[in-house]
């Protein structure tokens, strides 16, 4: 649910709750005033008629002499009837008169009620009927009951139920709107905030908002901008120092390869007569060599990495078999303790070189840190090449798995230099994406590493 339909929501709920309130009591107090008022007024006409028979005298009422009463106090709009010695005249329908009601007059109050009767809503009025005897007066005994139409005093009260259900809903829609405009002001900062944190997730880190008034959205859109200028700053920095490193990396990687090309060349020489020189001398040869041809291989490697950062690595395309030139790095590099299934007629347009350095590093990555066998598998899926290099060692280890094409990222930091340099998977990697395609790394379900490798067929993607 959206913001905006919350305020709309919680505006109508309140002016619903607010309007029914009001309305509702102003119509209680009303209908209960008007009925009141017309129950009083019936109840004080009625008895000012009646007062108007006496002084009656102290005698025996006979038909007659109720159908006279009933007339007169029955008015132009109801009827009455009278009761006296056991007989009853007049023109109402005795069945309105209820029990209850004649016990209150029997008791020689004046009683009234209101009854369903016909189509409408009537009131009947009841009294007892007092006669002269001895200069005081007593109850006769008669009584007389007055009917009267209540349909009027209902009809300003259903006008009144109207009224306050016309009144509610005009408030209703009046506040739905105010709401809708109260929401549009408070939506319009926090969606140029969503829009602001959106650009600055994209990486525009000029995202900035428009600050208007001083009000708790204002404070908020004031603190995204100083956020953003800070971020701005500390990310400019950043990406200075990390120019700054790479630039060091690289010109310290070109500066090393001069005196390293000479010392290997001074270490080969070396390395030819090892069998000549003594016992320690001979060792120390072969260790100076084999540390010489370590730190070249890193060297090497820094470069590589320094072209992917600085953009200018480039693909060679050629159509190539791709079962070649699999033989050919696996054979050049002395892997022979590889199983390798690899199907003739595969061709795609890739960079050979680049290829043989992912295999290169995927297979070198599986023999010394995997166990055997170490099998690579060639096929094609769909429109894409795939190389499955796969070893029976423990595997990678959970928090190994996100890091594994990390750069200078070791599982085990005890390792020695010359177990890598832990940029081998890392270029590998920036291959893979520099041929449009994808390197995976995960764990078989029997035990060991598996790296897949997919490549298009057709050249970068």
């Amino acid at each position: 649910m959206t913001l905006r339909l919350r305020l709309l929501l919680a505006m109508g709920l309140l002016t619903i709750v607010t309007a029914a309130a009001v309305a509702g009591a102003g119509y209680v107090r009303a209908r209960d005033a008007i009925v009141q008022r017309a129950q009083d007024n019936a109840v004080i006409e009625t008895t000012n008629r009646v007062e108007q028979l006496y002084p009656l005298p102290a005698r025996a009422f006979d038909h007659a002499a109720l159908e006279r009463i009933a007339g007169r106090v029955s008015g132009r709009e109801g009827s009455a009837i009278a009761y006296g010695d056991g007989i009853s005249a007049g023109g109402m329908d005795p069945s309105v008169i209820t029990a209850e009601l004649r016990s209150l007059v029997s008791s020689g109050r004046v009683g009234w009620q209101r009854v369903s009767y016909g189509d409408g809503v009537w009131l009947v009025v009841g009294m007892q009927l007092r006669v002269a005897a001895d200069g005081s007066s007593r109850a006769s005994g008669a009584e007389v009951y007055v009917l009267r139409p209540f349909t009027s005093e209902i009809q300003v009260v259903d006008e009144l139920a109207r009224n306050a259900w016309l009144i509610g809903s005009a408030v209703l829609l009046l506040a739905l709107g105010l709401g809708f405009l109260a929401a549009r002001g408070v939506l319009r900062p926090v969606r140029e905030l969503q829009l602001a944190a959106w650009k600055l997730g994209q990486g525009d880190l000029t995202a900035r908002v428009p600050v208007r008034g001083r009000d708790e959205l204002a404070l908020v859109a004031s603190t995204f901008n100083t956020t953003a200028s800070a971020l701005e700053h500390h990310v400019g920095e950043l990406t200075r120092m990390e120019a700054d490193a790479r630039r060091f990396v690289a010109d310290v990687s070109h500066e090393l390869r001069t005196p390293l090309a000479a010392m290997t060349a001074v270490t080969d020489v070396l390395d030819a007569e090892t069998a000549s020189l003594p016992g320690v001398a001979g060792q120390a040869a072969r260790l100076v060599n084999r540390e010489t041809l370590n730190l070249t291989r890193l060297v090497n490697d820094l470069i590589e990495v320094t072209r992917f950062d600085s953009g200018t690595a480039a693909l060679a395309l050629d159509d190539v078999d791709v079962a070649e030139v699999v033989r050919t790095c696996l054979r050049m590099r002395g892997f022979s303790d590889v199983t390798a299934t690899l199907p003739d007629g595969v061709r795609a347009r890739l960079d050979p070189r680049r290829l043989d350095v992912i295999v290169a590093n995927l297979v070198g990555n599986a023999l010394r840190h995997g166990a055997p066998p170490v099998s690579l598998v060639l096929s094609v899926a769909g429109s894409s090449l795939v190389i499955h290099v796969a070893d029976a060692g423990p595997g990678l280890p959970e928090e190994v798995l996100p890091h594994v094409f990390a750069r200078f990222y070791k599982a085990d930091s005890a390792r020695g230099r010359s177990e890598g340099s832990g940029l081998g998977l890392a270029i590998a990697w920036e291959n893979a994406r520099l041929h449009g395609g994808t390197l995976t790394a995960a764990n078989r379900p029997g035990g060991g590493a598996l790296f897949t490798l997919r490549l298009p067929l057709g050249g970068e993607e």
